[in-house]
């Protein structure tokens, strides 16, 4: 494996025909009388749309992302995109940040600085992590996979070479959201000898406590997550039931749609931000579009999706994590895990719930976690 440099540039005709197609957006109708709960509400997406076609820039953009240390390495036949910024303190930990889904590389891109020094945000440059944020196969910058079984666990394999193959870090720290908490655990599981620990932000849906069928078996707290947990896939989950059936079918439209793919997207910020419902609470129209326009121009909405595919048809049992865990939960975050569980099946050091943030807590609050961050790997370094 050898990593080149990489640079982002989006060709002209695939802009040309972005623009062609904001201008030509066949809308459909919204009931009167309804907003958000029927899904995303027309009148905000209108104006997003509006603002994406007469104002946004992505060429500055492109050049601003470009200002990041990019490369691309081929991993198991995949090309894998990644940013590695070097941490400026006397002696930087490596750590590898894995993202999620609606969402990319750029979940992490406010906190890089905050991790790679620390001492320009009144913090001590003894923290310093060398930082290194891939995208997920399948999504943005990173190759499409041609085979499917492209789960969390391949994909920890696939990082564990990158950290230590390719950029020859013998031990490395490891943290994730949403998905990037299951590739996070998974790496944990498969080369505990890799790592100092790891971060998280949240631990997913947990399938054993939705499968259990007798209650009496269960704390308090587990029953809660259990009711809560099928109420929200009931009310919340019919994305997560198309991608994990018929990722195809969703493809050809949002792929082909740029209104249909911001849509799709738009509702999930604001369900699961700390937004109150408002969404300008949290993130500027130019993020948004950024995020949107990562899925559109690399064409990898429904590559992406593949994954939710594969991760509930190929992905092996998850056994109890040995190497120190901490978990930082966000109070507006979706279905927080009962610490009994967490407990139980992690090996849990480090346990807190910041005063805000969503789901997206790296770009909500990325001072908070940044500091979550240093603070859980401080004495652990100590002890390396």
């Amino acid at each position: 494996m050898a990593a080149e440099r990489y640079h982002i540039h989006v060709a002209d005709d695939i802009l040309d025909d972005l623009k062609y197609r904001l201008h030509h957006i066949r809308w459909p109708e919204q009931i009167e009388h309804t907003n958000w709960e029927r899904g995303t509400e027309r009148s905000y997406l209108q104006s997003l749309v509006s603002y994406w076609r007469d104002h946004y820039d992505w060429r500055a953009k492109e050049a601003e992302l470009n200002r990041l240390a990019q490369y691309r390495s081929n991993i198991d036949g995949i090309d894998v995109h990644f940013v590695h910024e070097r941490g400026k303190g006397p002696s930087p930990m490596p750590i590898i940040l894995t993202h999620g889904w609606p969402d990319s590389y750029l979940r992490y891109q406010k906190i890089i600085p905050l991790l790679t020094d620390p001492a320009s945000y009144g913090g001590d440059p003894e923290d310093s992590f060398d930082v290194i944020v891939p995208s997920l196969p399948g999504f943005g910058f990173s190759g499409r996979p041609g085979q499917s079984g492209i789960n969390n666990n391949v994909v920890s394999g696939m990082w564990a070479k990158l950290m230590t193959q390719e950029l020859g870090y013998p031990k490395f720290a490891a943290a994730g959201g949403d998905i990037g908490s299951g590739v996070t655990r998974y790496l944990a599981f498969n080369h505990p000898e890799l790592l100092f620990g790891i971060h998280l932000t949240d631990i997913g849906i947990i399938r054993d406590l939705m499968a259990s069928s007798d209650p009496s078996k269960l704390t308090e707290e587990e029953l809660n997550y259990k009711n809560s947990a099928a109420k929200w896939i009931a009310q919340e989950g019919g994305y997560m039931s198309i991608q994990t059936t018929r990722p195809q079918t969703l493809a050809y439209g949002l792929s082909d749609s740029p209104a249909g793919l911001a849509g799709w997207i738009i509702e999930k910020f604001r369900a699961w931000s700390d937004c109150n419902g408002d969404l300008r609470q949290r993130f500027s129209e130019e993020e948004l579009i950024t995020y949107i326009m990562i899925y559109w121009v690399t064409n990898t909405v429904g590559s992406a999706a593949h994954m939710y595919y594969d991760n509930s048809h190929s992905l092996p049992a998850l056994g109890y994590i040995e190497v120190p865990t901490g978990v930082a939960l966000l109070p507006a975050d979706i279905l927080p895990p009962p610490k009994e569980w967490a407990m139980r099946n992690l090996n849990v050091t480090r346990w807190t719930t910041l005063p805000r943030g969503g789901h997206f807590t790296a770009m909500e609050e990325p001072e908070l976690i940044a500091r979550d961050i240093r603070d859980f790997y401080r004495p652990l370094r100590a002890k390396n």
